[in-house]
């Protein structure tokens, strides 16, 4: 029947193209009424209710911890309400399933991609809704009705590469074909912008405006308020479980939304006084880095790193921050270069990341689920990861388990980690607070260095402007502090240096006094800055 997945001509309902037709614009597209759910003694929704009307983007934001995930994970099915109701179109339904809620219409974009990395686009995109026992066939017609979605929304993804070889942005794009391919008239995002480039979110974004003219409903989960203010008809705000406010967005503004949030005011900016940079405490002379295909993705890199300052390195992701990083902190072992630290050579006497914690270095990673957690460990397990050999938390041959307890609840004390219970898996919590937890742990080890990758990647405005004032109060007491940020306003704010990369290479330096976004932006597009030829 025309509209089922694999029809070449007709991949959607595009109730949109056809005023009237069972809807009207009064009757909300998505309406929650009354939803509550608890895990255990954590009451994740209270009470919930809020309507998203048809053809609008519709904004959630909360901190870390509020309920937002929660709440659209039952919406689509990985969740159910203790009690409540769900309407699509001013129509019951009751939603046990991912498929249920597919079937409504509903489809969703999670932070962590779910896409089968070593399949095609398009394998990824009909798995499940095949088409028939005729591979080729189902393939075909899906081939043909992706065309047309790609053509009608700006959503261009090249359909027979494997999507392990995609950037992220295009790795999102494929999510949202598949939601839209399985006729998806509501379409939930959450944090779509936490791995994207400034570049890669304006895409989105004139994406989603597409889809919202044409009749779809968007609810974009983030906490990031100027994309809020940018791009949303209106905005929930939700705070420990319950919803605190809504209104238009055009009748708010930034600090407004800011103060529900946290329910106190927020500053927005970065307060810092002058830096006092000493003694060279990390020099890096002439680095390479190739990967396991043999090209180089760090090319001649070398800078110093002095105590009292933060380096931030701005640049468009994928231009070798993550690989200098991971050599810097040991993950990774360079071809050619010098890596100076508390006056040894690292590289020449083969020193790994123990031996380099040892010399006080630490290392937020940028992907905290590959290199900064293990999922299926407890809070308590990860607070002490990598340290784990450490006297304190030694009992005999076995590990103290009532001394790791205390330092767990010590770190989530210290650092506002959110829900307080050391023994709940890691994988149960935000992104923001396994942060927290993550940059709990490098920093009390009263790092002299401290390596931070995309500090405050999914991290709500509360949780920013706390990561922020630990990391200024670490320079002033002395640290010295390289920042990796994708983040331009996070570089401008916190760095006293700054540093360019672009295609492996530094192709600038530029103090923060004299640094725009203008400047900066020049030299990520590759145009040789400040100090280099």
């Amino acid at each position: 029947m025309s509209g089922q997945p694999g029809s070449a001509t007709a991949p959607g309902r595009n109730f949109a193209a056809a005023p009237g037709g069972g809807r009207t614009p009064s009757v909300p597209a998505l309406e929650l009424r009354g939803i509550d759910k608890r895990f255990g003694a954590v009451h994740a929704n209270r009470t919930i209710s809020l309507s998203v009307a048809r053809g609008s983007i519709h904004g959630l934001i909360g901190e870390n911890g509020a309920g937002k995930s929660t709440l659209m994970n039952i919406v689509y099915g990985f969740h159910r309400a203790d009690t409540g109701a769900i309407l699509v179109h001013g129509a019951p339904v009751d939603i046990h399933s991912p498929q249920e809620a597919i079937a409504a219409g509903i489809g969703m974009v999670h932070q962590h991609f779910m896409l089968v990395e070593n399949f095609t686009v398009l394998e990824n995109v009909v798995l499940g809704v095949e088409g028939g026992p005729i591979l080729a066939r189902g393939l075909a017609q899906a081939r043909g009705a992706l065309q047309k979605l790609a053509q009608d929304y700006g959503l261009d993804v090249p359909l027979d590469t494997v999507v392990s070889e995609l950037p992220v942005g295009l790795q999102q794009r494929v999510e949202i074909l598949k939601a839209l391919y399985r006729r998806a008239e509501i379409l939930i995002l959450d944090e779509p912008t936490a791995v994207l480039t400034p570049q890669e979110a304006d895409q989105l974004f004139q994406m989603l405006r597409r889809l919202r003219d044409e009749g779809k409903s968007v609810v974009l989960v983030t906490h990031k308020l100027r994309e809020i203010m940018a791009i949303t008809d209106r905005v929930t705000v939700m705070r420990q479980g319950a919803v605190v406010g809504e209104v238009a967005t055009a009748a708010t503004a930034p600090r407004e939304l800011a103060e529900k949030m946290v329910g106190r005011a927020v500053l927005l900016r970065v307060e810092k006084g002058l830096a006092r940079p000493g003694e060279v405490l990390l020099g890096v002379r002439d680095l390479e880095v190739r990967d396991r295909l043999g090209v180089a993705r760090v090319k001649g890199v070398s800078f110093d790193l002095r105590a009292g300052e933060i380096v931030g390195i701005a640049g468009v992701s994928g231009n070798g921050q993550s690989e200098l990083l991971e050599t810097l902190a040991g993950i990774r072992a360079p071809t050619r270069g010098a890596i100076t630290l508390g006056g040894r050579d690292v590289v020449r006497e083969g020193l790994g990341p123990h031996e380099r914690r040892s010399l006080g270095l630490a290392h937020v990673p940028e992907d905290r689920l590959r290199l900064g957690v293990v999922p299926s460990f407890s809070a308590a397990d990860n607070a002490i990861l990598g340290y784990h050999d450490r006297a304190v938390y030694q009992r005999g041959l076995r590990l103290d388990q009532r001394a790791i307890q205390a330092e767990c609840e010590k770190k989530m004390s210290g650092h506002d980690v959110r829900p307080a219970q050391p023994q709940l898996r890691i994988a149960a919590f935000s992104g923001g607070n396994q942060q927290k937890l993550v940059l709990a742990r490098e920093i009390d080890v009263d790092p002299r260095v401290l390596l931070i990758g995309q500090p405050t990647r999914g991290v709500d405005i509360g949780a920013i402007e706390f990561i922020h004032q630990k990391l200024i109060a670490l320079r002033d007491a002395g640290k010295a502090l390289l920042i990796v940020s994708v983040e331009l306003d996070e570089i401008l704010g916190l760095a006293d240096r700054i540093l360019v990369m672009n295609a492996g290479e530094i192709v600038g330096e530029i103090a923060r006094a004299d640094a725009t976004e203008e400047k900066l932006g020049l030299m990520m597009a590759g145009v040789k800055g400040e100090g280099h030829a």
